[in-house]
């Protein structure tokens, strides 16, 4: 069959498993277009390029499998720089397809024209450029095999016009089996090492389990509830981990962890850096703990903080080689009881603020009303900074995939493209999206996309009227009257979206939320998105939060 180049990467794409792709339209990249209709690949457009790269992120985020967008040259590239970066620092596999003026006249001023390459090379794991047509599916398996080895990540793919428009017999052109191209296989623990982390946990009296990202990429997720049944230990989970532990069991903690850390004996460290979530190991936050640390990456094994044990490993795998070499665990409930002491005291602190009926609603208060909303296959999407850190506390998650956040890079704007890749991923699960509002202020315009894509999601908007995880510092260094560029009006929102063919309400009451919820639940399962706009109270819960 005679076929453009833009068919070609739609075959190639569709050999992937991939089903939606997700584009602004742009001149360099309409052949791809094409293809897609021939194979069945979905064209989901958006506003705005970033969108289209947060859509490939949270794809991948929701179904485990990577993501793909597509912008054309010169903006298009440039715009969609930041959803590439989000994905590098939160681990996150994607193929973002770029455009490009054809090859002879690269460097010579065609409509934009620039070079790509060493624009995304530093926020990538690759970059390439595709300079023959007959190679294009060759490419297109690298890059899928290249995002998803290792540490997944964002791979780029530019693909000049002409390279797009040239046609090929494609009985000629090399066709790479994904089944053949790549390995499923992840690094298990050196055994060496793993003997000396069993001796280590053996005699621990006091440890305490950090999971982080990295098990969303195992294919043994059930490794920690397993480890936990057999060897039960205070365990906290963060970034795409959320959702591993339910709420309800027992070696679950989300407010003790500063605590924990100062008296623990040994911290097992899966799959998350030492970065700013957990201070950076540094002493004051942590105490004398010695450390396991793994890592499907060793060069950040001994990063920020030295340990005394290294797993260059997958998180699953190796808690599962640790449950199967551990010998009987001693008596540490004392040690829980402890914790759990602390984390209830914290918590009854929350459940108060969270029963207030004062106007307008507090934020725990908020999120108490739309949690009893959600259930087991709700999947909730934080876009904010002060309120969507209240939100991380107070909404259940019970499963992996289920919650999606700006990550370690702190990207607002992720919103509207995690959520339209969720629904269209899971079109039978509820999708949440809960918006600082400044954060909704960022790409407004994705609820036209939504609406006239059938694309029916739920937004919850807690309006401070300033970008408050922010200002909150910014009085307290420098007074009231020099806090600028951090307030916002209480802008009605709600009467923006509903002329883009949106369902809206405004709040004011604590009386009122649960009848805007129920509502806006019920225009998204008719079939259009829904913004609930709620006037929140000021809150003591974050207080001292630094955003730096």
């Amino acid at each position: 069959m005679l076929a453009h180049g833009g068919r070609i990467v739609a075959d190639a794409l569709k050999r992937e498993g991939v089903s939606h792709l997700f584009t602004l339209c742009g001149g360099h990249i309409q052949n791809i277009y094409d293809g897609c209709l021939d194979v069945g690949i979905r064209v989901v457009d958006v506003r705005h390029e970033q969108t289209a790269g947060h859509a490939a992120d949270g794809w991948a985020r929701v179904t485990g499998q990577p993501g793909v967008c597509a912008v054309t040259a010169g903006p298009g590239v440039t715009d969609v720089v930041t959803a590439l970066a989000n994905a590098q620092r939160g681990g996150v596999p994607l193929v973002c397809i770029g455009g490009a003026g054809p090859v002879p006249l690269t460097d010579r001023g065609s409509l934009q024209d620039m070079n790509h390459l060493d624009l995304v090379r530093p926020i990538t794991k690759a970059a390439y450029r595709v300079l023959n047509t007959e190679r294009l599916a060759e490419y297109v398996s690298t890059a899928f095999r290249v995002a998803m080895s290792g540490v997944p990540g964002p791979v780029y793919l530019e693909m000049p016009i002409d390279v797009l428009m040239d046609f090929r017999e494609t009985d000629d052109i090399d066709k790479p089996d994904p089944a053949l191209a790549r390995t499923l296989a992840q690094p298990a623990p050196d055994p060496f090492e793993l003997d000396r982390a069993v001796e280590m946990l053996r005699g621990a009296e006091r440890p305490v389990l950090i999971v982080g990202s990295q098990l969303r990429w195992s294919r043994d997720e059930s490794a920690l509830l397993d480890l936990l049944a057999k060897h039960p230990m205070p365990t906290f989970v963060n970034g795409m981990a959320r959702g591993a532990l339910p709420p309800e069991h027992p070696c679950s903690f989300t407010r003790s962890r500063r605590a924990a850390l100062a008296e623990a004996d040994v911290v097992i460290m899966c799959g998350t850096p030492f970065d700013f979530r957990v201070d950076y190991g540094r002493p004051g936050t942590w105490g004398d703990a010695k450390i396991i640390k793994v890592d499907r990456d060793g060069s950040q094994i001994g990063h920020n903080r030295g340990v005394e044990v290294g797993l260059v490993a997958d998180t699953g795998l190796a808690l599962r080689a640790l449950l199967n070499s551990l010998p009987a665990p001693p008596d540490r409930s004392p040690w829980m009881a402890r914790l759990r002491a602390s984390e209830d005291k914290s918590r009854a602190k929350m459940a108060a603020e969270a029963a207030t009926e004062g106007d307008p609603p507090n934020p725990l208060r908020v999120c108490k009303e739309l949690d009893a909303f959600l259930d087991d296959d709700t999947i909730v999407i934080g876009d904010g900074g002060d309120f969507v850190a209240t939100a991380a506390y107070m909404l259940k998650v019970r499963r992996p995939g289920l919650w999606m956040d700006p990550g370690p890079l702190g990207t607002l704007g992720v919103g509207p493209g995690y959520a339209m890749a969720a629904k269209l991923a899971r079109p039978k699960s509820k999708v949440v999206v809960v918006y600082g509002d400044g954060a909704f202020g960022l790409h407004t315009m994705e609820l036209e996309a939504m609406a006239r894509q059938g694309i029916p999601v739920v937004c919850v908007i807690g309006n401070d009227a300033g970008w408050t995880q922010i200002r909150r510092g910014q009085v307290e260094f420098f007074g009231e009257e020099r806090a600028v560029a951090t307030g916002l009006a209480y802008t009605r929102y709600d009467e923006v979206v509903k002329p883009l063919g949106c369902h809206g309400e405004w709040v004011e009451r604590t009386a009122d939320l649960a009848g805007s919820f129920a509502r806006a639940f019920e225009a998204a399962e008719s079939g259009r998105p829904a913004v609930v706009n709620v006037r929140i109270a000021s809150s003591e819960f974050r207080k001292g939060a630094i955003s730096v």
